[in-house]
């Protein structure tokens, strides 16, 4: 048996080895301190920040057009995974700045906090208003090179890892205007993978595409033998966004016309562009200043009360709901995809990656907005208002359908002895970080995994059959599905208003289908199930996997 040193869990107790004084005081000078916490600007070290490093490029390019001085950017992946911007706006200020003493283009990429967006001057409306954007690019590459085109001069400066050795210096003459950004994300930073993603990035640019009507955004990968080239230029703008993710995703609309409204109150404007769909599932995606705000803000939440509120009055204005009968908000957004869109002198997003926008003055102005101009519509358009108030009824009807479904399944598990799935295989374990689940199709080779399991911490649930597309049902046909019930209650979290992810009782899930196409539609099923009813698992899991099943004398993970 290994014997262990007993330690001290008091917290309180003193650590005598510790010398704090003045001396263990640091002060990290300039961009030191992005370096020492690249996290803190761009999120995380992973993929995901090493991809906001080109969206904070693109979006100075996309600020120069919303200032109307910029109509073409081109980004490029070369060869080493170096990312190459390029624009036709007025490029960066050359001039020396009169507290600083260098180019002002320096002080843009070298001192934290430093910009044209701060004030509305330079900028009316941009992304970027913190200032750090491309100083934090430029701390976090290997190598960075900056190229300015005035109209008269070309100038040049070429930094490491944030530093110069040479000031921004005049390398030729052009009658053309602009600015190149060409960097190399540094591996000392981004340990886990310099290379970008295509697709992520692709997605990053349509949005801007369309986002800003008329702007065209040229996206090349140079990083194969033959150039891969994107053209993305949107004239409808929002519109076409909406009609895009429809395209995409292969929904039937229920109006041929995606609803459109705008507005604007002193130094912000909204637009919004939306349109049902035959799906159950809502999707809205917010921006402000064109950066998408995942976790959302006032002004979705604006959205959200108006929509609700115009539905509703709508219905009562026209005897369509009883008195005491109201529509709630997951109601009216069944099958709903809209783009809300605001732009704004003073951005207030909650952190750099801006992820939400907190403006409080926003959430009125876009409730006014939104229910002035959508009850206009829908009174101008009275099919329309048919189809999406019909669609909220039904949506209504079976979220009570899904309580009572709810409510009856907990009485059954109130009063069913054995709570786990009769044909679960568990596993000795009970610590959900050592912990897998295997979910197997059919018994047969539900057979051959036990065998080659390790009972101690891995669990094998065998399945047979197709199961629910949760894509056409709604929540209250998931309650009580002979095929899901099973693997929700083996997981143990429930599901809607009951899911709890402090009981999650694996560490990892495992899909194990036959390598035929009904393997593939079982496993493309399974993980639409977990993306729509268990999604915080899928945050949360240490592992998920899905993959195809081996033969039976073949080792699980191979």
């Amino acid at each position: 048996m290994d014997n262990f040193n007993e330690i001290d869990v008091n917290a309180t107790a003193v650590d005598k080895g510790n010398n704090y004084d003045a001396s263990e005081i640091q002060v990290l000078e300039g961009l030191e301190a992005v370096r020492k916490r690249p996290g803190m600007y761009i999120g995380s070290t992973g993929p995901k920040g090493l991809h906001h490093l080109v969206y904070e490029i693109v979006t100075n390019s996309i600020d120069e057009a919303l200032a109307g001085y910029c109509k073409r950017i081109d980004v490029e992946l070369l060869k080493g995974d170096i990312v190459k911007v390029t624009d036709d706006g007025r490029g960066i200020p050359t001039g020396i700045h009169p507290k600083e003493g260098i180019s002002a283009a320096t002080v843009v990429y070298t001192i934290l906090h430093a910009g044209g967006k701060f004030g509305g001057g330079g900028y009316k409306v941009a992304g970027g208003l913190h200032g750090v954007g491309a100083s934090v690019v430029n701390a976090l590459s290997e190598w960075l090179e900056l190229t300015i085109y005035d109209g008269k001069h070309i100038h040049f400066q070429h930094f490491d890892r944030g530093h110069y050795s040479e000031e921004l210096k005049i390398v030729g003459e052009t009658d053309r205007t602009g600015t190149v950004v060409m960097f190399k994300a540094d591996p000392q930073i981004f340990e886990q993978t310099t290379e970008y993603d295509y697709d992520t990035l692709l997605t990053m640019l349509r949005e801007q595409a369309f986002l800003n009507a008329g702007v065209r955004i040229v996206f090349t990968d140079r990083r194969g033998e033959l150039d891969n080239e994107v053209d993305l230029c949107y004239q409808g703008g929002i519109r076409e966004f909406v009609t895009h993710i429809h395209n995409t995703r292969g929904l039937e609309v229920l109006s041929p016309e995606v609803i459109y409204v705008s507005g604007m109150k002193d130094d912000y404007t909204a637009e919004v562009a939306m349109q049902y769909n035959d799906s159950y599932n809502e999707l809205i995606l917010s921006f402000a200043n064109n950066v998408h705000t995942p976790d959302g803000g006032t002004h979705e939440t604006g959205f959200k009360n108006a929509l609700t509120k115009v539905i509703n009055d709508y219905g009562k204005k026209f005897n369509l709901l009883k008195k005491d009968e109201k529509l709630l908000g997951d109601d009216v957004r069944e099958g709903l995809t809209a783009i809300v869109s605001v732009k704004l002198t003073n951005c207030e997003f909650e952190g750099q990656t801006k992820g939400r926008l907190g403006n409080p003055e926003v959430r009125p102005f876009i409730e006014a907005m939104v229910y002035e101009k959508l009850m206009n519509y829908l009174e101008e358009n009275p099919a329309v208002a048919k189809s999406i108030f019909e669609k909220s009824m039904q949506a209504q009807k079976a979220r009570e359908a899904a309580k009572r479904a709810r409510d009856l399944t907990r009485r059954k598990s109130a009063l069913d002895s054995a709570n786990l799935p009769g044909k679960l295989a568990d596993c000795q374990e009970r610590d959900p970080a050592q912990t897998e689940i295997f979910i197997v199709e059919g018994d047969s080779a539900g057979g051959s995994a036990k065998e080659g399991r390790e009972r101690k911490y891995q669990a094998i649930l065998p399945l047979w059959g197709k199961m629910l597309n949760v894509e056409k049902a709604r929540i209250d046909k998931v309650y009580g599905n002979e095929k899901l019930t099973p693997v929700v209650t083996a997981l143990g979290t429930s599901i809607g208003e009951d899911f709890d992810i402090s009981k999650l009782r694996y560490g990892k899930v495992i899909i194990m289908a036959d390598a035929d196409v009904d393997g593939a539609h079982i496993r493309i099923l399974f993980l639409s199930f977990f993306f729509r009813h268990l999604h915080s698992i899928l945050l949360s899991l240490f592992s998920f996997v899905s993959f195809r099943k081996k033969p039976a004398s073949s080792a699980l993970y191979q």
